[in-house]
């Protein structure tokens, strides 16, 4: 059987501040939609399922991100979650410039959880809370370039 990772889905309180984050950061929003109906109540699992939705991609092509706000039924607000809660709780970016993308981060009010780590001079990284209280890694190479 041949399997293929196809997205991360993420539910935010903004979609419009979400992905204003994450295009800052390097991704591209390829498609947006409005969903709901009976398909989508049966794939999610949800009666009455209502969302925005956006895919975005990262440059290279080989990943995409789907961020969804909920129209109905309500979100539920959650605490954010801890790097070792059981469950997915972030998502990972490898960046060229560590101090760029913070730079970034950092317009959006979104700075490292401590600070930013050397792991054994093969990579500079970071934690950081994104919108919603998103997990967000980023973490520069240091073997390239």
């Amino acid at each position: 059987m041949a399997i293929a990772l196809e997205n991360v889905g993420m539910a935010v309180r903004d979609l419009e501040e979400a992905i204003s984050f994450f295009t800052d950061l390097g991704l591209t929003v390829i498609g947006r939609d409005t969903i709901r109906g009976e398909w989508a109540d049966t794939a999610v699992g949800l009666d009455g399922n209502h969302a925005k939705i956006a895919m975005l991609q990262t440059p290279d092509g080989t990943g995409r991100l789907e961020l969804f706000e909920y129209l109905h039924p309500d979100a539920i607000e959650t605490e954010p979650t801890l790097p070792n809660e059981i469950g997915m709780h972030r998502v990972a970016f490898s960046v060229d410039d560590l101090d760029a993308a913070l730079e970034v981060a950092a317009k959006h009010g979104c700075r490292p959880l401590r600070g930013v780590a050397n792991y054994q001079d093969v990579y500079r990284l970071t934690y950081l809370r994104g919108p919603s209280g998103i997990l967000v890694m980023l973490a520069q190479d240091l073997t390239k370039g």
